[in-house]
């Protein structure tokens, strides 16, 4: 069985992620990119769907994990152990910025002679594809290769472990002072092996990555920590060399425990990118901003009538969904699924997120190109096309399309920050024209987005239901936080979807047009939008007890997971999330503000 969700950690090397758990196995990892097929995926099945254990034995006696931590602004984890027998250090880290895909693991005494355990359980394709395995010798000393297909997986070290039952398991001891260096590198098949890794060097130009690229993150207060760390998984989250961002390293860890909604998030959504640019440019982050756009322009290029509300990491428009039917799933929550069937779908807000996006962009002063501005216009008249085609929304809704109120101030935006481009930045375009366009959709929103029964904006027009998604509403200048429609709204919201612990859901899944059975646990970046709308709104006592609060779910190592069951403290949904950390940065940006207006400096 996988550990809790929040017991893992996260480690990067900007083309994939691998999952450490605080028992000391690596249970889920795609070579060689995130979205890969997964050599070790423990995490939704057990360890013969492969994983990889370095761990004291329990000859050690009862071994107590005294310290689980990153290394100060990296993502190089450290777990202490204390044995009977003494005590131990594992170090484990991706190496960067030498394109190698590798995983490396460092075992160091600190006292005593403590006995360890290694156990390799290598499974291609998703746990389901046994590989071809063997001893190797070379100039880089012994190793242990496994192979099927494409992938090559090879193990170094002084201490391998030896073949059992289609897995690899052995014992060593480590005393005071000494170190053990083990390293599993994956490689095509049809090229030679790699050079054996400079261990210390490694480690030390990794560290250094993480903590210069740390450095630039703007401080402004009470959460500063929290934000960096926040903002450390937004970059660990964005592949190198495309600038594209995946909403998280994982697929299908559930967002109800035994339920189906199961989804792969290992894939670059346009709205979730373009939020998490708005977060690292208001930290100072620009040039990651500019990356995103160089991969925004290459995805979408062609036809704007192609247009897809999410890629692959380098671009790649085919996603099919398919279920993986030999992994049970985590905590037994099937269908495990690889693909995103939700591809395919029109979601209209897409266009305005990328647009109020660029749009900071400009106004930091980065350039429009020859292709950038043409790009943006031809967004526009997509937009126009498809005004009156009903969407399925930003939750991706599997039932029937409507006419979403968040949608619809989404294209509002979009027509605005056109129109604004042209009229501030004096780029060639139709200002009249998205203006009317703007002013109709404005209109239309009030009129049939409102309920004045309820006094609060609807989910979808024609409904009495709320949605989460409507906090966004004034993040984008439709309406002001403090507008009566607004207040009005969050006193809907308060009273609907509030759950007993105080945190937001999206909707009522029992009463919603989603197309799923209903239940699910509170999507963590709703109550994050709530906590902005309250700092936003002269609420920041309530503001700053429910950032506490959502603060407090992040695991020992500042990671968040998509949703949390506070019935159970546990994480729950995709880990960690780039959704949940980008609405955190903002939601602890929010109440900085509030606070520079009640106090003034």
């Amino acid at each position: 069985m996988a550990m809790p969700i929040e017991d893992y950690a996260l480690i990067s090397d900007l083309h994939t992620g691998a999952l450490v758990s605080r028992g000391g196995s690596v249970d889920w990892l795609c070579y060689p990119r995130f979205d890969s097929a997964s050599v070790f995926a423990a995490l939704l099945g057990n360890e013969n769907h492969g994983r990889w254990l370095v761990a004291p034995t329990h000859d050690a006696g009862v071994a107590d994990l005294v310290e689980w931590k990153y290394i100060e602004s990296t993502f190089v984890v450290q777990s202490r152990w204390r044995t009977e027998a003494g005590e131990v250090l594992v170090t484990d880290f991706m190496p960067m910025l030498d394109r190698r895909a590798s995983l490396a693991r460092r075992v160091e005494g600190i006292s005593g002679s403590v006995p360890m355990q290694q156990e390799l359980v290598v499974r291609f394709g998703y746990g389901d594809v046994l590989p071809w395995v063997r001893r190797t010798h070379d100039d880089g000393g012994p190793g242990i290769l496994a192979m099927a297909g494409p992938d090559a997986l090879l193990l170094r070290g002084t201490h391998l472990p030896r073949a059992a039952d289609h897995r690899h398991y052995g014992e060593f001891t480590v005393s005071a002072g000494e170190k053990v260096d083990l390293e599993l590198v994956w490689y095509p098949s049809h090229r030679p092996q790699p050079a054996p890794l400079d261990f210390d060097a490694s480690l030390r130009l990794t560290i250094d990555y993480w903590q210069n690229w740390a450095e630039s993150c703007s401080k402004q207060g009470e959460y500063d920590e929290i934000v960096k760390r926040s903002l450390l998984v937004l970059r660990a989250l964005t592949h190198e060399d495309t600038g594209g961002i995946v909403a998280a390293p994982t697929t299908s860890l559930p967002e109800a425990f035994g339920g189906e909604r199961n989804w792969d998030y290992r894939f670059c959504w346009l709205r979730d990118a373009a939020l998490t640019l708005e977060a690292m440019m208001t930290h100072g982050y620009e040039d990651e901003a500019s990356g995103w756009r160089n991969w925004l322009l290459r995805a979408v290029a062609g036809d704007p009538e192609d247009l897809q509300i999410m890629y692959s990491v380098s671009g790649e428009r085919e996603l099919p969904e398919r279920v993986l039917g030999h992994l049970p799933g985590y905590a037994d929550s099937a269908p495990v699924r690889i693909g995103n069937g939700a591809v395919s779908q029109y979601q209209a807000d897409v266009v305005g997120e990328v647009m109020v996006a660029l749009e900071k962009l400009r106004d930091l002063g980065v350039q429009e190109d020859e292709f950038s501005w043409p790009l943006q216009h031809a967004l526009l008249g997509f937009m126009e096309k498809h005004l009156t085609a009903k969407d399925h929304g930003i939750w991706e809704m599997r039932g029937d399309p409507a006419y979403f109120t968040h949608s619809r101030v989404m294209m509002w935006a979009a027509f605005d920050r056109g129109a604004r481009a042209v009229r501030e930045h004096g780029l060639k375009g139709e200002a009249e024209r998205w203006e009317k366009l703007r002013d109709e959709l404005r209109d239309e929103i009030l009129e049939q987005g409102f309920n004045r029964d309820i006094n609060s904006f609807t989910q979808y027009y024609g409904s009495v239901t709320v949605d989460a998604s409507l906090l966004q509403l004034p993040q984008v200048g439709f309406l002001a936080y403090d507008d009566p429609m607004m207040l009005g709204t969050v006193a809907r919201l308060e009273h609907e979807l509030l759950d007993p612990h105080g945190l937001l859901l999206r909707y009522r899944t029992e009463a919603s047009i989603d197309g799923l059975a209903p239940g699910e646990h509170p999507f963590l970046a709703c109550s994050f939008w709530l906590v902005e709308q309250y700092a936003h709104t002269g609420r920041l006592d309530e503001a700053k007890a429910l950032m506490d609060q959502l603060v407090g779910y992040a695991n020992a190592l500042g990671l968040l997971s998509e949703e949390y069951d506070a019935d159970r403290n546990r994480m729950a949904g995709n880990f960690p999330q780039a959704f949940s950390h980008l609405a955190l940065v903002r939601a602890a940006d929010a109440i900085h503000a509030a606070r520079k207006i009640r106090v003034p400096a």
